[in-house]
Order: C-alpha cells, then sequence, then structure tokens
C-alpha cells in the first residue's frame, strides 16, 4: 500500500477510535491515546514501536537538577533520539496545553530536533528555526487527522523512516512555517486591511497625497478590489466547470494540443478515502481512477463496467454518485466536503458485490 493510501486508512482509523475514547468514560484515559492512536500514527510512518531502538518509551530526558524527566516517545535514529512526542489525553485542547515541558526535553536533546505535540489526533510539529536548540514557540506544521489536508501528506512523509533527511526536513519546516504565516496575513488583510498595506497599493495608483479621508476611501477600495478578484476567480472556475457539463461525458485528455483533463487535489483525496473504505472488501490495487470533463469515476479493476461511484467537483456544490444497483444508475447526492464520504462507507463497500 503506499504511503498516502496508509495516512488515509490511518486517518479513518483515528477519526473512529477518536469518539470511542472520547467518551465521558474515557475522558482522561490518556494510555489508551498512545496506544490506540499514537503507536499506530508511528507505525505509519514506518517506525516499529515495539522496538526500543526505534521507539523508545519514557525516554529519560533529565534537566538541570530535575531527575527522572520522561518524555512519552523518542524516536530513534542510530540510537540516537531525532523526535521527540509528548501526548495528551485524545481531544485536549492542544492550543490552551501548555508546551514548556516539551520545550524542556528539546532543549537537553539535542540530537533530537523535531518536537511532537499530540492528543492522538491533532498533531503539533516543532523544530528550532528561530534561535539553535530552543523550541519554537509556535509549530510549523498541524496535522488533523479529523480534517486531513492532503497537501500536508508529502510533508509527513519527510518525517517516516525511509525518508528522514534532517536537512531536507528542516528545509520544509522552515518553508511551511513562513508560507502558512504569510498565507494568515493575506487572510487577515483582505478582511481588515492595514494601512500599510492600503499605502501600497494606494501610492501606485494614486498620485495624491494620503489624507486620512483618502485613506479611508482607499481602505474600502481595496477590500472591494481583493474581494472583486476572488469573485472573478470563482466565477470563472465555474464558467469552466459549465462548458465541461455541456461536452460530451468521455475522456478527453488533449484537445487542440491542450491538456483538458484536470484530476484536483480533492478529487485525489477522495479517491483515497474510497480505496481505503474499499479495502476491507477487495485489494486496493483494483480500485482505479479515471478523470473525464465532467465527473471523475472510480472503477473496480480499471473498467467502465463496473463503476464504483462518480465525483462531481467541477462546481462549488459538491455531489457523489453512488451506482444504486446492477443497472449501474447513479445517486448524486451532495456533500459538504471530501470527508461526507466516510458516512456512505457501507453503501460504497456494497457495490463490488454486484459485480463478483
Amino acid at each position: 500500500m503506499e504511503f498516502e493510501e496508509r495516512i488515509q486508512a490511518l486517518a479513518a482509523r483515528i477519526r473512529e477510535h477518536g469518539e470511542m475514547i472520547s467518551n465521558e468514560e474515557m475522558i482522561s484515559n490518556e494510555e489508551m491515546t498512545k496506544n490506540a492512536l499514537v503507536l499506530p500514527f508511528l507505525q505509519t510512518l514506518g517506525y516499529d514501536p515495539f522496538n526500543p531502538q526505534e521507539v523508545f518509551p519514557e525516554y529519560t530526558a533529565d534537566v538541570g537538577v530535575k531527575k527522572g524527566e520522561k518524555v512519552d516517545y523518542a524516536v530513534l535514529l542510530d540510537g540516537k533520539p531525532i523526535m521527540l512526542i509528548e501526548c495528551k489525553t485524545c481531544n485536549s485542547n492542544l492550543s490552551q496545553c501548555n508546551a514548556s515541558q516539551l520545550q524542556r526535553y528539546f532543549q537537553v536533546t539535542p540530537t533530537a530536533r523535531i518536537g511532537v505535540l499530540t492528543d492522538g489526533i491533532q498533531y503539533q510539529f516543532y523544530t528550532d528555526l528561530d534561535r539553535s536548540n530552543l523550541m519554537d514557540e509556535r509549530p510549523f506544521m498541524v496535522v488533523n487527522f479529523k480534517t486531513l489536508e492532503e497537501s500536508l501528506i508529502p510533508e509527513l512523509k519527510k518525517m517516516s523512516k525511509t525518508q528522514f533527511d534532517l536537512e531536507k526536513t528542516l528545509s520544509a519546516a522552515s518553508e511551511l512555517k513562513y508560507t502558512r504565516a504569510i498565507k494568515k496575513l493575506i487572510v487577515a488583510e483582505s478582511q481588515d486591511p492595514s494601512e500599510e498595506f492600503v499605502r501600497h497599493f494606494a501610492s501606485q495608483v494614486y498620485s495624491g497625497k494620503l489624507m486620512p479621508s483618502v485613506k479611508e476611501k482607499f481602505t474600502d477600495l481595496v477590500k472591494k478590489a481583493l474581494q472583486l478578484y476572488i469573485n472573478d476567480a470563482i466565477n470563472e472556475r465555474l464558467k469552466n466547470a459549465m462548458v465541461a457539463e455541456a461536452i460530451e461525458e468521455e475522456p478527453v485528455e488533449i484537445l487542440n494540443g491542450k491538456p483538458q483533463v484536470i484530476t484536483t487535489e480533492d478529487e485525489k483525496d477522495a479517491y483515497l478515502i474510497i480505496k481505503a473504505i474499499l479495502r476491507q472488501i477487495v485489494s486496493p490495487e483494483r480500485v482505479a481512477i479515471r478523470d473525464t470533463l465532467s465527473y471523475c469515476g472510480i472503477l473496480l479493476d480499471d473498467n467502465n463496467r463496473k463503476p464504483i461511484c462518480r465525483l462531481y467537483f467541477n462546481t462549488s456544490q459538491y455531489y457523489l454518485g453512488i451506482v444504486t444497483d446492477k443497472d449501474k444508475s447513479i445517486n448524486k447526492i451532495p456533500i459538504a466536503n471530501i470527508d461526507e464520504i466516510y458516512d456512505y462507507a457501507e453503501q460504497l463497500r456494497a457495490i463490488p458485490n454486484f459485480y463478483e
């Protein structure tokens, strides 16, 4: 099974088991969080949690005069810790958890450049980009398995046993940290432009002095211009989708020398989710994806006569088209996001039986 498929399967497991662990009777059961959620996460990354030469539980990290300080897990490479993991109870609010404990462990374990704070569902990854050997205040990456971002799967792969490379990991951490920070700034500026942001654009289109009344006017203009840009981008996507709907529903890869079918990231993500759901019934290798201009088809044995479902993701409203019977009729179901595909797991698992 490919790494992406293993991660999607892990996400499904975490969503299922996380609900059970978080119920009232088990709310303080940190050990169950470790065993049911965190250890499978380490296994998915390729580490053997039952081999103390790879995953050392209750690793001693003495701090100054404080002896016997222990971090929940240390991931080892060549006998030296490369990653420290501090666990909290499932569904803890990690933003309110004090990371000082992990910071202390990090500071006295110089070979470990990655610190992880987790409740088994959300994983916050830290390093020392700001000051060497001092863990940063903010994580460079946050992975939430309830709402898994596909774009973060390649970053997780860099943490795996077979792919781990410290320099590449730190380089990726730096890029993630700053691009996400810039993205947040762009969102904030689009909602409430700062004076510097307004001045940047106003100075390029207005030659007069930026008096208070003019600045107020340009603040509104900048907000409107950003909103117009966003709306235009959305309308262009909708227009392209409507043109595609009007074209015959056949796979077309090249038209007038240009590629016409583009499989989106959401379609790829949904495909991995469906493979993870069906792996209990059929081998993942038998589940294929075939994109067309009007929909993205998921097929059994890559056979058009064995459709499993269709993904209608070319408009702002997503639809999951499920095969309902042997006649291959399609029931189009509106979904708010791709995670809702899990709600139809039983219906999807029944479909391969139509063709066996």
